[in-house]
């Protein structure tokens, strides 16, 4: 009798004595569970893979950012040093001078470092007036000048790595 009843215990186990298409196709449908739930781990896996490659740029971005900026604060503390530097060279005329020449050296050389460290003067005499970078404070009857252009500048513009640091403030012909 003991064979007889591991057998039927055997016959239990797969099924309780089902036959064997029943055990095929429950195993095919638990084999079709399992390759949906691996197909949808699989889509999170690669959704994960993106967003952690997206967050990677996003903080370089932002980091290459910081760094093209750090130094805007003192870059805008230095633009009344520059003005009292150009407002120097024009009451010193274009007489030649030992003072005019250092002035002229230094402003020289100011620039040379505010421009290595991304800073671009804006001195749009004879320009056409552009809102992005130019502040307009009046308008002037300018006989020979295009309508729109700027004609006067009473204080340059800054821009720092393509930001505008400080508008240029303008005089602009009027239009006929």
């Amino acid at each position: 009798m003991g064979p007889e009843m591991n057998q039927h215990e055997h016959d239990s186990d797969l099924g309780g004595g089902n036959e064997p298409q029943d055990v095929e196709g429950a195993l095919i449908a638990e084999l079709e569970t399992l390759r949906n739930e691996v197909d949808q781990l699989r889509a999170a896996s690669l959704l994960e893979r993106a967003d952690l490659d997206n967050q990677r740029k996003r903080v370089a971005r932002d980091i290459e950012q910081a760094r093209k900026f750090a130094n805007e604060r003192l870059l805008g503390d230095l633009l009344p040093v520059f003005d009292s530097l150009d407002a120097g060279l024009a009451a010193a005329g274009n007489e030649p001078s030992p003072l005019r020449d250092g002035l002229e050296l230094t402003y020289k050389q100011l620039l040379k470092v505010a421009g290595d460290n991304g800073l671009t003067l804006l001195d749009p005499a004879g320009e056409a007036f552009n809102p992005e970078h130019h502040q307009a404070i009046s308008q002037a009857d300018a006989p020979g000048a295009d309508p729109g252009s700027v004609v006067q500048v009473f204080q340059k513009g800054y821009v720092l790595n393509g930001r505008l640091l400080r508008p240029a403030l303008v005089v602009v012909a009027k239009h006929d």
